[in-house]
């Protein structure tokens, strides 16, 4: 599988998590659920998704400002426990333009930008190929995402079936 293969699996479970996590009451979502300092509840875990996306695309890949920044809602956010008492709606129209800013990233992507090395604006010492930092991206959201089928789970709400299994052709 490659990384536009991937990443198409993702955009088409997050459709099916995305419409449990709408169905669900906002309580459920917004209830600490972990006893972690900066993840508390799923809402917490829906903005550590799309922002993790969001950073390593544009800050560390593109070398541009996140998406994040064009979030009055958001932007100010420190990206810990603090998201229980955001609408999930807002948490989602951040994480749909995350999405689409990817998508047409990855549209244009070539071999070169693939094998392309780059650092972490945070560890410019640390050297990785973009290939790389995209499989660790989408790798985050495959365990994050079942953290969040856990933790519905555990409230009585049935999570879609996210497996990979479900998505491919055939």
């Amino acid at each position: 599988m490659n990384t536009l293969e991937m990443y198409d699996y993702l955009v088409r479970a997050r459709r099916d998590l995305w419409a449990v996590l709408e169905a669900a009451p906002d309580d459920a979502l917004s209830r600490p659920l972990l006893g972690g300092e900066r993840f508390q509840c799923i809402k917490d875990l829906v903005f550590h998704i799309a922002s993790v996306e969001d950073f390593w695309l544009h800050e560390d890949i593109k070398l541009t400002q996140p998406v994040l920044m064009n979030m009055p809602a958001l932007r100010d956010t420190t990206g810990g426990s603090e998201y229980a008492g955001f609408p999930l709606h807002t948490l989602l129209d951040y994480w749909k333009a995350v999405e689409a800013s990817t998508q047409a990233y990855l549209a244009a992507l070539t071999e070169a930008e693939l094998n392309r090395a780059m650092s972490p604006h945070d560890d410019p010492a640390q050297r990785y190929t973009v290939s790389s930092i995209l499989w660790h991206v989408m790798l985050h959201e495959v365990r994050h995402t079942a953290q969040i089928a856990v933790l519905l789970r555990t409230q009585g709400i049935k999570p879609p079936a996210l497996d990979l299994l479900w998505y491919l052709p055939g």
